[in-house]
């Protein structure tokens, strides 16, 4: 006891000073975006996918740039200062290459060579209509680089492979900035380092947002609970310092936040309210009751020390399931929350502790002491639970029933653009894209030559003409190019331009020929389908973004059909790419989420069984934590929200914050029934001193999360709306069922 006052003073010395070094480094935090954080590790497809980038780099290296003009493209003065924008591109950061309708041009096959034709006569505006008569004709453009109503054209850059945010950003600031100098102000840009910059500036966004919110609603909510300013400053300081010393934590380990870290500061807030609750909560009973300071302060942390470090433990586990994930964002957001919890039990126990016997014992009681009707309104539930166990149970087991239902509806059909903040430019621009042009993602199909053929045979050409016709009838598929490509726009070069001729040549001399003009004028072209040894070639196009589960099918029929229709002793097709491997994320989510959550209820039941000593606690426990993850599931399938990486965080929160109530309620119990009490007095006694807490924290759990409709994030309000609803529920299953099961199975 004489030891406290100097642990006292060494604590908050040690913790402020822990915060100001966390103040120093937290500026060095890095946030970043990048597809690949949600591709399934050890996955084939991946595999396949990294050796096919070795040849031909990845397929998400553009910028696509769209200038719109009210009275249409072809205007003489619009056409003038469209070209100076896509002249000035090539001298832009990170570019490799561009491509507009005033920089290309049709070659021409004379009798003195090949020549090339304007595709757009910018100075003679006397072409334009046999002009846009000729890019309609063609086809090849239309939604590619120019609309169909000739509204908007395209600028398309292609840039160096992987650009980070600050390459992402130096090269939007040059784009943006000769757009400006050319008067060009309605325009919509879609690609890699305009999703890298808007995202990683929603997440800083978010960040701040979410934790001044959240700030602002604990403090109101403590302030009416407690009455007692002091006390209120406390826990805020408390639940402060934890995040401070968390983003510190992470900034030191040098972690990346990605785009699930506007959840941290809600989750190190709530999960530091509800520990500080329960602490301050016995304490401040405690010190009403008589007792001093540091006897006060021993016998809370006796009594609520060790339920409240086995509830950040189960909080944790439930987190560290998502390590089950093959998606390397989803285990990430799993082991930094799960620090963040322990980190918040720890500043909780050692600090908030301290400062409440550094303060006064009339500062802290407040100007009124628990009402009397909390502990009214609590009995009154206890006694409904004793006077009416079938109808909790038969309610129980009809909620149980609508919940599987809700589960059975729940799709995968997740589409991308819901994943875009909210009203924002990027998702005014990837709607622009989608509703005007070819869409954003990415069809990236692999070929590979068999039996002694190469790709740039005409046998293998043939083939290949054959899958990109089928490729051309379906209406999700736009901007299709193969290697036969640069042969076509030969044929058509040695036909007078004619659009019909736009073709494969129908001979394999003639195909023999061209492939020499090919070779010689169109050999940068030709090496972005053909690797050097001529084995493999690709097929590129942009798909709408129409789900998912659609996009699934999809790439089976394409597959299917090339093994039916086309070839296979010539040549093999599989489909690949950055948008296959994301679409296949909801093969895995339900496995790898059921798979950690078995894992996850099995640690937990070995401690649970370890610390209460019995296993029917265990037992006891799983109804009213399971069901909460039912309901949440149910949610997502009778709202129609389709399953996707990130809502599967939803179960791993709820599952370990939830599980927080049950055993707080227990705990509770058994120290009643370990001190002599009946069944029925140590249910009024967890009813009267734990259930005041539980509700309080379940309310700032509650608000805390519902703090996440303020998000632009749509994927962020859907959690935090399923999580707050759900947690709810899991509150109202422990005060009702908890104490049936209780008095009947103990």
């Amino acid at each position: 006891m004489k030891s406290l006052p100097l642990l006292r003073t060494l604590s908050i010395v040690l913790f402020l000073i822990l915060g100001i070094l966390s103040a120093t480094v937290v500026d060095k935090l890095v946030f970043s975006f990048d597809f690949s954080q949600f591709f399934p590790e050890e996955d084939p497809d991946l595999t396949f996918y990294n050796e096919f980038v070795k040849e031909f780099g990845t397929d998400d290296n553009f910028l696509l740039i769209a200038v719109k003009n009210d009275d249409g493209v072809f205007k003489k003065d619009f056409l003038k200062r469209f070209n100076a924008f896509s002249e000035e591109s090539t001298s832009f950061d990170f570019v490799t290459e561009r491509n507009s309708l005033t920089t290309l041009s049709y070659p021409l096959k004379t009798s003195f060579g090949y020549t090339t034709l304007p595709i757009i006569h910018i100075a003679d505006t006397t072409q334009y209509v046999k002009d846009w008569k000729k890019i309609q004709d063609d086809k090849l453009f239309i939604n590619v680089l120019i609309d169909a109503n000739a509204n908007s054209i395209v600028l398309a850059l292609s840039t160096e492979d992987n650009l980070d945010y600050k390459a992402s950003e130096v090269l939007l600031t040059q784009i943006r900035t000769s757009l400006q100098r050319n008067n060009l102000t309605d325009y919509h840009i879609l690609g890699r380092a305009f999703f890298y910059e808007a995202i990683v500036d929603m997440q800083k966004s978010e960040v701040l947002k979410t934790t001044i919110i959240a700030s602002i609603l604990v403090f109101i909510i403590l302030l009416l609970v407690y009455r007692s300013l002091p006390v209120v400053l406390i826990s805020v300081t408390s639940i402060g310092l934890s995040l401070l010393l968390f983003l510190g934590l992470l900034a030191i380990l040098g972690k990346e936040l990605n785009a699930m870290a506007a959840f941290y500061p809600v989750l190190m807030l709530i999960v530091g309210t509800s520990d500080v609750i329960h602490l301050t909560d016995s304490f401040i009973r405690k010190i009403q009751g008589g007792k001093d300071k540091y006897t006060a302060i021993l016998s809370s942390l006796k009594e609520v020390g060790l339920t409240t470090l086995l509830t950040s433990v189960t909080t944790a586990i439930g987190f560290i399931t998502l390590l089950s994930s093959r998606l390397v964002s989803i285990r990430e957001f799993g082991i930094n929350a799960a620090m963040g919890v322990m980190v918040a039990y720890v500043t909780v126990i050692c600090f908030t502790g301290a400062l409440l016997i550094s303060m006064p014992k009339k500062r802290l009681i407040g100007q009124k002491s628990v009402s009397k009707k909390w502990v009214t309104y609590l009995l009154q539930l206890n006694t409904f639970t004793k006077k009416n166990p079938k109808t909790i149970i038969v309610g129980t087991l009809l909620f149980a029933i609508l919940c599987v239902f809700g589960v059975s509806l729940i799709t995968t059909n997740h589409e991308f653009k819901q994943t875009l903040p909210n009203q924002s430019k990027i998702a005014n621009d990837f709607n622009f894209f989608q509703e005007n042009y070819a869409g954003f993602r990415p069809l990236e199909i692999a070929i590979s030559s068999k039996n002694g053929y190469k790709v740039t045979d005409y046998e293998v050409a043939v083939e290949i003409e054959k899958l990109t016709a089928y490729l051309s009838q379906i209406k999700s598929i736009g901007n299709i190019q193969s290697p036969n490509l640069p042969y076509k726009i030969i044929n058509k070069a040695n036909n007078l331009n004619k659009s019909e001729y736009l073709i494969l040549p129908s001979t394999k001399e003639t195909f023999i020929t061209y492939q020499k003009d090919v070779n010689k004028l169109a050999r940068k072209q030709l090496g972005k389908f053909v690797n050097k040894t001529k084995d493999k070639a690709r097929i590129n196009a942009k798909l709408q973004d129409v789900g998912t589960d659609s996009l699934k099918r999809l790439y089976t029929h394409i597959e299917d059909y090339a093994n039916k229709v086309t070839d296979t002793t010539k040549m093999t097709i599989k489909v690949t790419g950055k948008s296959m491997l994301l679409d296949k994320n909801s093969e895995y989510i339900r496995k790898s989420l059921l798979e950690g959550l078995l894992y996850g209820l099995i640690i937990i039941g070995i401690i649970m069984v370890l610390v209460f000593k019995d296993i029917k606690m265990f037992l006891i426990s799983l109804v009213p934590n399971l069901l909460p993850m039912l309901f949440a599931g149910s949610i997502l399938g009778f709202l129609g929200i389709p399953l996707e990486a990130g809502l599967s965080v939803v179960f791993a929160i709820v599952f370990g914050i939830a599980v927080d109530d049950t055993i707080h309620f227990l705990g509770k119990y058994k120290l009643g029934i370990t001190q002599g009490l009946t069944k029925e007095q140590a249910l009024e006694k967890t009813f009267t001193q734990t259930g005041r807490a539980l509700v309080i924290t379940t309310i700032i759990l509650f608000f805390g999360f519902m703090v996440m409709l303020f998000s632009i994030h749509q994927p962020s309000i859907t959690i935090g709306i399923i999580i707050s609803v759900t947690l709810v529920a899991a509150l109202v299953l422990d005060l009702l069922l908890l104490p049936v099961l209780l008095r009947k199975f103990t």
